[in-house]
Parts: structure tokens; C-alpha cells; sequence
């Protein structure tokens, strides 16, 4: 089992919801922009970070 894939997949995950719910809020018009902007922020870095851990993680199957 290795930790860091799965931990790269729940943040990836996350930043998808965050993704998401950021888009529905503009589509809308009935959110902060500042909310909007700051959890659009987060989700990036959660998406992105995700990803990254999910693709430069080795495995060591053997």
C-alpha cells in the first residue's frame, strides 16, 4: 500500500470538488468573490499537488 498515491488521489479529488464548487458559485452569481477566488486558489493547489504525487511516486512492487 503505498501512502503518498493515496494521499495524492484524496487531495486530487479534493481539488476537483473545490473545482467544481468554485464553478458553480460563478455560474450562479450568488457567492462572495473573495470566497470564490480563495477556495478556486486552494483547489488548484490541492489539484495540482495531487497530481503531482500521483505521478512522481514510484512504485516498489515486487
Amino acid at each position: 500500500m503505498n501512502l503518498k498515491r493515496i494521499f495524492g488521489a484524496v487531495l486530487t479529488i479534493l481539488g476537483i470538488i473545490g473545482l467544481i464548487y468554485t464553478g458553480i458559485g460563478i455560474i450562479q452569481h450568488n457567492s462572495n468573490v473573495t470566497t470564490l477566488i480563495v477556495v478556486g486558489i486552494i483547489s488548484l493547489l490541492f489539484f495540482f499537488s495531487g497530481i503531482g504525487l500521483v505521478r512522481d511516486t514510484t512504485d516498489n512492487a515486487k
